[in-house]
């Protein structure tokens, strides 16, 4: 058993660290999330909403979370207890969220995994995917084939995550604008164009604004310690305003792109635009058959699909390894093996709700929905509100300041980022975390009235 102290990653460049962090942000809460959610929430409105929250909390939370990282220069559990005692359990929360949401993100990982082989082998889609993922030996092998590939790239460490960050982050964003092209010199396609960039009759409530801060917490990776454990690893010349300024604006741009490229082939081929989550699964496949060429252009969309989920499933897999490297000090390969081994488990579950195990609910919740639920509408909020009340006002802000302002930098939005983090974001997480507390109840009435 070698105990041996390891040496704290760094990033090489700014750049890396750049495009890393992007990576983290920019998954499937963009490409697949945020599309549907803006289909069911009325298109312009949604999009305009979303922005004000990239502004008002997302980007003075990760902020916060960054500049904790690299002034502790320590994983989420021990940057909090470093900072208070008191504090550890906020930590605990962010590894636990992160370890949690990989081990369901890693099935939908396969499931794109699974797209990708079908379409690369048979030249087309499994034939339908409610039956694909009722079965029960496909959804596990693709579940684990995807975890493997992020343990593969965590191997390495902080060299690992910047090399496949700048070779999937640039080729991602080349993927988005080849399938752009295609899909608006479709026939029919402006009104996908229309519908996301007219602020027509959108019908704009307060459903539809929870669920536009909850994507921006979502879409952002906070409270995940995702953005902590990055920080941790950065240079202290690093302007955190300015970097996180870039990263929330390549995960917007990635969100409207995403957009951009489904909407118009899915006006143009006369689809519906507010089905939820099979809106990738099952919409796209038939708007890409039907289209001359799909087939190459399916293929490809898929695989911009799993370099978005692949960087970010490495943030959370890093994270967690991370904090049981620097709490266990075994060496880093036993430590990415071993918890990789237990997501996977834990993920078995998840691959199997709707197949073997769609009769087990709990709550109401299949076990995949479940674990959603519990990080999305307990952990992450919870852990966002403590971590705002305790740095606005328990914990000088001044420390902070100060560390953003090292080295010459400015912070011109000082102001602004203190009322925010003492007053705006604990009142909006707040929000969301009510609003999540009441889907869940609704959830538990229905499920006992059935």
């Amino acid at each position: 058993m070698s105990h041996h102290h390891h040496q704290r990653g760094e990033w090489t460049t700014k750049f890396g660290f750049i495009l890393a962090t992007a990576g983290a942000a920019i998954g499937l809460g963009n490409l697949w999330k945020f599309p549907y959610l803006m289909g069911r929430n009325g298109g312009f409105s949604f999009l305009i909403i979303y922005l004000f929250f990239i502004v008002t909390l997302g980007l003075p939370v990760m902020i916060t979370e960054m500049s904790i990282g690299r002034m502790t220069h320590k994983n989420p559990v021990n940057a909090y207890r470093k900072l208070d005692k008191k504090m550890t359990v906020v930590g605990i929360f962010a590894v636990l969220s992160s370890f949690i949401i990989l081990s369901y993100y890693s099935v939908i990982g396969g499931w794109i995994m699974k797209y990708i082989a079908s379409y690369a082998v048979n030249f087309r889609a499994p034939e339908n995917f409610d039956a694909y993922i009722a079965t029960t030996a496909g959804p596990v092998f693709w579940h684990l084939a995807f975890i493997v590939c992020a343990a593969i790239i965590c191997y390495r460490g902080t060299k690992g995550i910047e090399k496949a960050s700048r070779i999937m982050m640039p080729t991602l964003f080349v993927l988005m604008i080849v399938i752009i092209i295609r899909s608006v010199t479709l026939p029919g396609a402006m009104e996908g164009i229309r519908f996301m960039f007219t602020p027509k009759d959108s019908k704009l409530t307060f459903g539809s604004a929870a669920a536009a801060m909850g994507q921006v917490f979502y879409s952002l990776s906070l409270g995940m310690g995702i953005t902590i454990t990055y920080g941790s690893y950065l240079k202290k010349e690093e302007n955190i305003p300015k970097s996180c300024l870039t990263v929330a604006g390549l995960d917007t741009l990635a969100a409207v792109m995403a957009g951009i490229a489904i909407f118009p082939a899915v006006f143009a081929l006369d689809m519906e635009p507010a089905q939820g989550p099979g809106l990738i699964f099952g919409t796209l496949p038939a708007v890409f058959g039907a289209m001359p060429g799909g087939m190459v252009f399916a293929l490809l969309f898929f695989v911009l699909m799993f370099f978005a989920a692949l960087t970010s499933a490495i943030a959370l897999l890093e994270c967690t390894v991370s904090c049981v490297q620097d709490n266990l000090h075994y060496s880093r390969k036993t430590l990415v093996i071993v918890t990789t081994a237990l997501v996977a488990l834990f993920g078995i579950p998840s691959a199997l709700s709707f197949g073997a195990l769609s009769d087990f609910k709990v709550l109401g919740y299949s076990f995949f929905d479940l674990v959603g639920m519990f990080t999305d509408n307990l952990l992450l909020p919870v852990g966002g509100i403590a971590m705002c009340i305790f740095v606005g006002w328990f914990w000088e802000p001044a420390r902070m300041i100060a560390d953003l302002e090292g080295d010459g930098v400015k912070f011109r939005m000082k102001k602004a980022w203190l009322w925010s983090i003492r007053i705006v974001c604990p009142l909006l997480v707040g929000a969301v975390f009510i609003m999540g507390l009441i889907d869940v109840w609704q959830n538990v009435t229905q499920s006992l009235a059935a």
